[in-house]
């Protein structure tokens, strides 16, 4: 794998690892600071983020910066990727051999990442980084240590989107993970 971002971002544009890549209208890399602490990962892109190239910029994308600007973060403060950077058809669950050929790209930037603090996006995410019996409605919030990494799955906006009910929950897992960021992060700013 290339040991620089340009380099990374570059290689990953061009990947034909998995069937993923012959609908793709685009590479959704991922996006944010390079130099935070903080790395969010969801499951992978939709049709706006396939279009734009971006992770999370539709709907749930727009309820995810509403969060984080609740407590006192936004895009500038973090890293945003994805398991998979290209966008499975009909937004169905990534496969798990598509996960597999995409892990890779995503092990490399968290590598040039190194941060404190990852967030997995929903139950996807969860799974595949954190535990594979992973139970998002009833683990999300909470933290598991791997190696030297704090690591917590929360609700993905899209679910919120659908179950409004379950936003408060989800939101609790945000102040818990501004007071984690906080408590052991030391330059990535929290707006008061």
């Amino acid at each position: 794998m290339p040991e620089s971002w340009y380099n990374l971002e570059a290689t990953c544009k061009s990947c034909t690892a998995c069937g993923l890549a012959a609908g793709r209208t685009q590479v959704v890399f991922g996006v944010g600071n390079r130099e935070t602490e903080v790395l969010f990962i969801g499951e992978g892109p939709g049709q706006q983020e396939d279009l734009k190239g971006e992770p999370f910029v539709g709907r749930a994308g727009q309820l995810l910066d509403k969060m984080l600007v609740a407590v006192g973060l936004d895009r500038s403060k973090i890293y945003i990727a994805n398991i998979v950077k290209c966008r499975p058809p009909q937004n169905r669950d990534p496969l798990p051999e598509e996960q597999e050929a995409c892990l890779p790209w995503l092990r490399a930037q968290t590598k040039l990442l190194a941060p404190k603090i990852i967030v997995c996006v929903g139950r996807i995410a969860g799974m595949k980084l954190m535990k594979p019996d992973l139970k998002i409605t009833k683990e999300h919030g909470q933290w598991f240590q791997r190696g030297n990494i704090l690591m917590m799955a929360t609700l993905h906006p899209a679910a919120l989107l659908r179950n409004p009910h379950q936003k408060p929950e989800a939101f609790k897992d945000f102040l818990a993970l501004r007071e984690k960021i906080r408590e052991i992060c030391t330059h990535t700013p929290i707006d008061e």
